[in-house]
């Protein structure tokens, strides 16, 4: 056995003598290699058994990286026996590419390589203008205004509407008449019903605005343009005024502007202008709207002179304008007015209309509420038109053809009227008032005035005429109208008036700028002038801001404002920004406070103490002397300010009101006192308590101030 055991045969000796040269020349220099012994000594050392029978062992080193070729050459295998022609490769080789077929029965998905794929994030406008163009087109195409107007709504993105019209006429303007007598019908059956009428103004406010571009590529732009704007008019979905109000806001060198006066001077002030408007676009395969209008006129009278309901139905179907309908309602009203018999057979049609769903409930709602807005025209040739339509009104609701809430909506016309006439008179009286004030600086009898009239819904309306009386005149003035709206805050103003008011003069700060050129700078110093006394904190100018439109010059005047108010020694700059006059008033009467109160606490007289209150003049300013009071007592840890502030209520010197603006502020300060009187929130719920107890602090003011308790016990 042990004969033929460890001997090799001359072939493997043969092999071994190859593996060992192939290793000596793949493997690196034994000087670099980190192990202790080389590859060759490692390949002496190995004892290779042969097993009996003579066969070398298919599983040794030397034959694992070893190939021979058919020549006899020996051919080098790379390392864990990978590549090499004729080789299988290693058994994770990754180099190659890897063939999944999804045919196999093993086959799984998730062994897919993974694709990393481009999405652009699509823009909801860019959507919406591609999907309006085809609507126009389909439109231009199918001459049907349902359609268009269906399609319209399913689309959604009201918001967007504005480009829709401003897609619509500048696709119109360059075709033919056909499209563009088409654009204006389209319009007017939109108007209302799918697009809103401040939505019309903005698209036509967009054409405008870029009419340069547009007579790049259409030479005539500029008149074709003034023809829309003009046929608007006439249509009634642009108020005349449109005209006037767009021109201030383009550039007289822009080819807005001179659409505008063409639209003015060249069409809408010509003879006949309306039915030459109408009649423009001749060829148009589509009847005007002067046309249709005859057309329902002459229907109607027929009917009239029938009393054939049915074939009046068929008239109207036959018309196929069901977006004009509102028509057909207003001027079976307005011949029901004229001709009173006919009344009953005028309701019975629109009754039939209505149940058989040949006028829709919006149409019969548009109806009625174009004719109540004119019903004061109407009212020159029927005088007794106003007191016939509240007539018909409650029997068409009842009867089920009218919307229930069309009565509200027109009580609330109504009401708006009479609203008309209460505020231009509120404006008079307090024209008078301020004038009042201006001569006599008493604060006092103005409250009065004010308290007489009796109408606190409409103090922001006071806050802007004061306003912008007092930026008309000279610093005195401004000084004076600053004084007053901290008399005013608490005492009879809430801060929203406050606010409300300045909303409205930076609303109408452009047209303010036509009479006084430097308003946005005046504005911008009353409401810091505001923040300042209080009267205003910094937040109410983010509200401020919120509620005025974007990119108006309001808010740069709210941001002039807000740079104010956050430059050094802003407090002082503001107080003193109007020099002269009473200017000074409110940081001297903050100086004669604390001396009077120093002199108090160090053993004055109450009687001398309530008179030297009184002589400062300034009973807005109360809630000053209260809060400084408050504070001295806290510091100085002696109560007897609070007989000092009970002295003052009980006589009237200092109000209830301003007692609770005074501990208002204190509370508001007590974090920051805190750091100064460790146990100043212990006391101010102290003071809060007796001061109730006393009667001079509101009890409402109990809920607020006990908020501040947990807080005192936490500390």
């Amino acid at each position: 056995m042990a004969s033929g055991e460890g001997f090799l045969t001359d072939e493997q000796r043969e092999m071994l003598k190859i593996a060992s040269q192939n290793v000596e020349t793949a493997l690196p220099s034994p000087r670099l290699s980190s192990s202790p012994k080389s590859p060759t000594s490692l390949l002496s050392d190995h004892q290779l058994k042969v097993p009996a029978g003579g066969k070398a062992p298919t599983g040794g080193i030397a034959v694992r990286h070893v190939r021979r070729s058919h020549s006899g050459k020996s051919i080098r295998v790379k390392k864990d026996g990978a590549g090499g022609k004729g080789t299988w490769g290693k058994l994770l080789d990754t180099d190659g590419e890897s063939h999944i077929d999804r045919n196999d029965p093993n086959y799984d998905s998730g062994e897919e390589p993974y694709q990393l794929v481009g999405s652009t994030i699509s823009d909801p406008l860019d959507e919406y203008k591609k999907a309006v163009v085809s609507i126009i087109e389909e439109y231009f195409s199918t001459s049907d205004v349902e359609v268009a107007a269906s399609d319209l709504k399913d689309l959604g993105s009201s918001e967007y509407h504005p480009y829709f019209i401003k897609r619509l006429v500048s696709m119109a303007m360059d075709r033919h008449d056909k499209e563009k007598e088409m654009a204006s019908v389209l319009l007017s059956s939109l108007y209302a019903d799918v697009i809103s009428p401040p939505q019309i103004r903005d698209g036509f406010v967009m054409l405008l605005e870029s009419a340069d571009d547009l007579a790049v590529d259409i030479l005539d732009a500029v008149d074709i343009l003034a023809l829309f704007v003009s046929r608007a008019v006439v249509d009634e979905i642009l108020p005349p005024a449109f005209i006037t109000r767009a021109k201030k806001t383009l550039p007289e060198s822009s080819k807005g502007y001179q659409v505008l006066q063409t639209a003015e001077k060249s069409y809408l002030s010509a003879p006949h202008h309306a039915e030459l408007l109408e009649r423009r676009w001749g060829g148009s395969t589509h009847v005007t709207v002067e046309e249709m209008k005859k057309k329902i006129a002459d229907l109607l009278r027929e009917y009239v002179e029938s009393g054939d309901t049915f074939e009046a139905c068929r008239c109207i179907r036959e018309l196929g304008v069901s977006f004009f309908h509102h028509e057909v309602v207003k001027r079976a009203l307005v011949l029901a007015m004229e001709i009173q018999a006919a009344e009953p057979l005028m309701l019975k049609l629109l009754k039939e209309a209505a149940e058989e769903g040949l006028i829709s409930s919006s149409q019969m709602v548009k109806g009625f509420a174009r004719l109540a807005e004119s019903l004061d025209d109407l009212a020159l040739d029927i005088p007794s038109a106003k007191t016939l339509f509240q007539s018909i009104v409650p029997k068409a609701i009842s009867q089920g053809w009218l919307d229930a809430t069309f009565m509200k909506s027109s009580c609330t016309d109504g009401e708006a009227q009479n609203e008309d006439k209460k505020l231009n008179q509120y404006k008079k009286e307090i024209v008078t008032i301020i004038h009042e004030y201006f001569l006599s600086d008493d604060i006092p009898e103005l409250i009065r005035s004010l308290e007489d009239l009796g109408l606190p819904e409409y103090n922001p309306v006071f806050l802007k005429k004061l306003i912008t009386l007092a930026m008309d005149r000279k610093n005195r003035e401004k000084e004076m109208a600053s004084v007053l709206l901290s008399a005013l805050h608490i005492e009879i103003f809430s801060t929203e008036d406050i606010a409300n008011g300045f909303v409205m003069l930076l609303e109408s700060a452009e047209d303010t700028a036509l009479d006084i050129l430097d308003a946005s700078n005046e504005l911008a110093l009353f409401l810091a002038r505001a923040v300042i006394d209080d009267v205003l904190v910094p937040l109410n100018l983010e509200e401020i801001t919120s509620k005025l439109p974007p990119n108006c010059s309001g808010s740069e005047t709210v941001r002039m404002a807000r740079s104010l108010i956050t430059a050094r020694h802003a407090g002082e700059r503001l107080l003193r920004c109007w020099g002269g006059g009473t200017g000074w008033a409110v940081e001297d009467a903050k100086d004669k406070i604390m001396k009077l109160l120093e002199e108090y606490e160090s053993g004055g007289v109450v009687a001398e103490a309530c008179q030297c209150i009184r002589d400062l003049g300034m009973p807005f300013f109360n809630h000053e002397v209260v809060k400084k009071a408050l504070v001295m007592a806290m510091e100085k840890k002696n109560d007897r300010m609070l007989d000092l502030l009970q002295v003052c209520f009980n006589e009237g010197l200092i109000t209830i009101n301003q007692m609770t603006k005074g501990f208002t502020r204190v509370k508001d300060g007590l974090d920051d006192l805190a750091l100064d009187f460790p146990n100043a929130k212990d006391k101010f719920s102290f003071y809060t308590e007796y001061a109730q107890k006393k009667g001079w602090l509101l009890p409402s003011f109990g809920s607020s101030a006990t908020a501040v308790l947990p807080t005192a016990a936490a500390s």
